[in-house]
């Protein structure tokens, strides 16, 4: 068997490739784009391409694809052959460097949120050098950006790059304050743990609602959940275990750094999680980390489900986006050191983030906000809506002596004694964890735990990083007039606390108290994406992206749009799904088990009038006016989705989803589980609960 060393990142043109297959000066060149962002030349792409092309030829590709990320959610790619015809009837390899830096495919049928007409075809990718090509089967995949003829961008990649470079602008200002004239850059780095479901292939296909909207619609609970805690960190079954190894070695190839893997706290729930990466890449690979598994998955006979919420009453799947700041120097600028009372370069980046989140809380919460995330938040297993921050102790007394002018005795060092010898003594960490924040300092870093399993990281990240960026920019403005920086820098530090102090909270975010408490100091708790997406368009958000040349007005109006369009598509689907469902399966079953139980009262009485018939009896009773009271609540559902698609406002739209059709929804659900757990499992047309989440083994 092969050293994962040796084939690491065998199927990408690396670092490390480039450097050995490109001549030095070529090298040199393109390092500078990749490191400092010089303009490529041609001549330079004519032979990174050539190198391309021959390296990607050597591994058995035939084809090469721009790579990008569209507003769909997911990847797209076209692809094209390297064959040319040659004069003598055959065929030759080329590929130039106008086809590495430019691709044009048909951007009207991509969601544009009106910034395309369907009439209107022409887009561009453009090559993004600073994310390494890739081979995936026999396709050269070139990860690109996607623009539309007037230059607006239709992907996710554009802006995130655009933040990335507006916080570095903004950092390295506040940098230089310091006395950091080494410092180049400043990049921010994620790591975003994966959550996902693993079921078995043949039941997954007999499940409409799986197929069509990636969760379940109906089921009621099995007898054991999750209550045991029993599968949480718990030994991996062999066939988890070999489709996890298996999606190692092919994330591995493709120099993905997958490192831990571990079964998560609901039945059939696993996670995957990376050592962190700069945040353009990180986003490409979670991208085609989520391909992959899923690939995987059917070659295992399983289907992975990165549904939020496939399964209702046991924990939903998300993504921690694990976010932190560092300069090319090596300095992460989130590390408070070991003395961080002293440490006034992190104080001030700590303070900024703080101040970041706050003033645009909202804008973190919409950066999340999906039809599937809304089953997830706040419902004990997943942050609440509301935005806040955990800090821990030792640094929540570090700011409180800030802002009250006192002193700070410091966090004493404690070692952990377990009361056996033969144990090892460690020091315990001055602060705990909070799995209940949605936004909580980690050591050296914040993680964001609102985001869906499903959700690209593009977005969450390219907000944090604009409002970062903001901040910054205002410390700078403040810091670089200053005639007493050592003074001024202190009092900065000690206003933003005293400012936004509100947004801390290191208690129990699942505690009804704390959302009545958020309220009382103001927060925001914008539950839905309906209630959450229209402020993308607030005036202060989009001052505060515009002024950064993250998104331009058209940009952020079309987002709105799509995001909402989204959401009202996703429940549509599965409102329709349901009444389908409702009308095709679970009714037809429902009257089978009735005839079946007639038939037993029949043939019970015909044999004397005197036996008892109380089961039955009941059973129909109560089975019979669950399908009339089914197929009412179906008719309601389908004559509110006719009713939505005569909606022409998109705002509109989805505050009738919110306020109509999802509540329906769950009436419709209800009387169908509870038939569920009465007609004969024989009869019964969809596999359960119980079978999905136990049929791995």
């Amino acid at each position: 068997m092969a050293n994962v060393a040796e084939y690491f990142g065998s199927l990408v043109f690396d670092d490390k490739t480039m450097k050995e297959r490109l001549d030095p000066k070529i090298y040199k060149q393109l390092r500078k784009t990749i490191d400092d962002g010089e303009q490529l030349n041609i001549q330079v792409a004519n032979a990174v391409a050539a190198a391309l092309k021959e390296w990607a030829v050597e591994k058995g590709a035939t084809h090469y694809t721009h790579w990008f990320q569209p507003l769909t959610g997911i990847t797209a790619e076209k692809h094209d052959s390297f064959i040319s015809p040659s004069p003598d009837g055959r065929v030759i390899m080329e590929f130039s460097g106008k086809e590495l830096i430019k691709g044009e495919p048909d951007a009207s049928s991509f969601p544009s949120g009106g910034l395309r007409a369907t009439f209107e075809a022409r887009g561009y990718t453009a090559w993004d050098p600073t994310s390494y090509a890739f081979i995936k089967g026999k396709t050269l995949c070139i990860p690109t950006a996607f623009a539309s003829y007037s230059a607006d961008a239709l992907d996710k990649k554009t802006p995130l790059l655009r933040s990335m470079q507006a916080l570095n602008i903004q950092a390295l200002r506040v940098l230089k304050l310091f006395g950091n004239e080494d410092v180049k850059r400043v990049v921010t780095s994620v790591g975003p743990e994966q959550e996902y479901f693993l079921v078995p292939k043949e039941l997954y296909a007999k499940r409409k609602d799986l197929i069509y909207t990636g969760r379940t619609l109906f089921g009621a609970r099995p007898p054991k959940g999750q209550e045991l805690d029993d599968h949480y960190f718990g030994t991996i079954k062999p066939r988890v275990l070999a489709y996890m190894e298996d999606l190692n070695d092919e994330l591995w190839k493709l120099g993905i750094l997958a490192k831990t893997q571990h079964n998560e706290v609901a039945p059939a729930q696993h996670e995957l999680a990376p050592i962190y990466t700069t945040t353009n890449v990180a986003t490409d690979h979670n991208q085609l980390t989520m391909e992959i598994m899923q690939k995987v998955a059917e070659r295992h006979g399983l289907v992975c489900l990165l549904h939020e919420k496939p399964f209702k009453g046991v924990n939903g799947s998300g993504k921690h986006n694990n976010w932190s700041i560092g300069t090319d120097t090596g300095v992460n600028l989130l590390t408070p050191g070991e003395t961080p009372f002293e440490n006034v370069q992190f104080l001030l980046f700590l303070v900024a983030v703080i101040k970041a989140v706050d003033e645009y809380q909202d804008l973190l919460r919409l950066s999340v906000a999906t039809a599937g995330n809304d089953h997830r938040l706040g419902a004990n297993e997943a942050p609440p809506a509301v935005i806040s921050i955990f800090l821990g102790d030792e640094l929540t007394a570090v700011l409180d002596a800030i802002e009250n002018d006192t002193e700070y005795e410091g966090t004493k060092k404690k070692y952990m004694k377990l009361g056996v010898d033969v144990l090892p003594r460690f020091r315990r960490d001055t602060t705990d964890r909070n799995r209940t924040s949605p936004f909580a300092f980690t050591g050296n870093k914040f993680e964001f735990r609102m985001l869906g399993s499903s959700n690209s990281i593009a977005c969450c990240n390219m907000m944090l990083n604009s409002a970062v960026a903001e901040v910054l920019k205002q410390f700078a403005d403040v810091l670089e007039s200053s005639e007493d920086f050592e003074n001024d820098v202190h009092d900065l530090i000690r206003k933003t606390i005293k400012e936004h102090k509100r947004i801390i909270f290191n208690g129990n975010g699942y505690d009804d108290a704390w959302i009545e408490e958020a309220e009382k100091r103001g927060l925001s708790n914008l539950k839905t994406t309906a209630d959450a997406m229209p402020h993308l368009l607030d005036e202060k958000n989009i001052a505060m992206l515009t002024a950064h040349k993250v998104f331009t007005v058209a940009e952020l109006e079309s987002r709105m749009e799509i995001m909402l369009e989204n959401y009202v598509k996703q429940v549509n689907i599965e409102a329709l799904t349901m009444v389908d469902m409702t009308g095709k399966q679970i009714i037809p079953a429902i009257e089978t088990y009735l005839m079946k139980l007639l038939k037993n009262v029949s043939m019970k009485k015909a044999i004397s009038p005197e036996i008892g018939c109380a089961y039955e009896t009941a059973n129909i009773e109560k089975l019979s006016a669950a399908c009339d009271e089914m197929s009412a609540n179906a008719g309601i559902l389908e004559r509110l989705a006719d009713h939505l698609a005569h909606i022409d406002d998109i705002v509109e739209q989805a505050n009738f989803v919110r306020d109509e059709i999802l509540p329906q929804m769950d009436v419709l659900r209800e009387y169908a589980d509870a038939a569920e757990a009465v007609v004969d499992a024989e009869i019964w047309p969809l596999p359960t609960y119980g079978e999905l989440l136990f049929g791995v083994r």
